[in-house]
């Protein structure tokens, strides 16, 4: 086998035995070589540049930087490297996180090592592999649909913000310097774009989805 055909490898991941476990993992491949390891995200975008790999196994719950933050930075600078997402996690907001960041695949430490391997070619070839867990999360957050008051205006979120903080109509209109219908119009305009009938509803919402700051 030529040096072109061999895939090269970067494991990060802060414990020492799972690193050790994948390494020997490559080492059995005689396409797949190891060509860096990193216990943390900035250690990753250290020596990325210098060992130039061709598919990171990354982890996705580390001290100080996440791999959702490193693999976003490391697609940014090297857009040619292709990252998958090892964890033990299959929750719905980190493999939104991991797939946001640039991340192709997202598997769970429990994957077989014949699939991991098929994975990581896969990612080589610019193919996507997920766990079944990560599909499944990603379909539910399909079928929910939109997050509540993803098209409330710049406007009607000040407005609603003010009414986290307890502000009446009359109160909103002097604070916004607008004409008392028009604030009642801009909070009519919230309530029924966040489907809710009253302003307790609003702000219970607005605090849940986190749509004021």
């Amino acid at each position: 086998m030529s040096t072109s055909d061999v895939i090269r490898v970067m494991i990060v991941d802060d414990h020492d035995m799972v690193r050790r476990g994948l390494a020997t993992f490559l080492k059995a491949k005689p396409d797949l070589e190891l060509v860096g390891e990193a216990s943390s995200g900035q250690e990753a975008l250290r020596i990325c540049g210098p060992v130039q790999p061709d598919v990171i196994l990354m982890d996705l719950v580390m001290p100080e930087m996440s791999g959702a933050a490193a693999t976003q930075v490391i697609r940014e600078r090297w857009p040619q490297v292709q990252v998958i997402a090892l964890t033990s996690f299959g929750e719905r907001e980190l493999v939104q996180e991991a797939l946001g960041a640039g991340a192709i695949s997202y598997l769970l430490k429990n994957v077989s090592a014949g699939d991991l391997a098929q994975a990581i070619r896969a990612a080589h070839a610019g193919r996507s592999t997920l766990a079944p867990e990560a599909a499944q999360a990603l379909i539910q957050t399909a079928s929910q649909g939109p997050t509540p008051g993803h098209d409330l205006t710049p406007r009607e979120r000040e407005v609603l913000a003010l009414m986290v903080e307890g502000l009446t109509n009359p109160e909103i209109a002097e604070r916004l310097v607008v004409s008392r219908s028009t604030a009642k119009a801009h909070v009519s305009n919230i309530l029924s774009k966040l489907g809710v009938s009253n302003r307790a509803e609003a702000i219970t919402l607005a605090l849940q989805h986190k749509l004021v700051t």
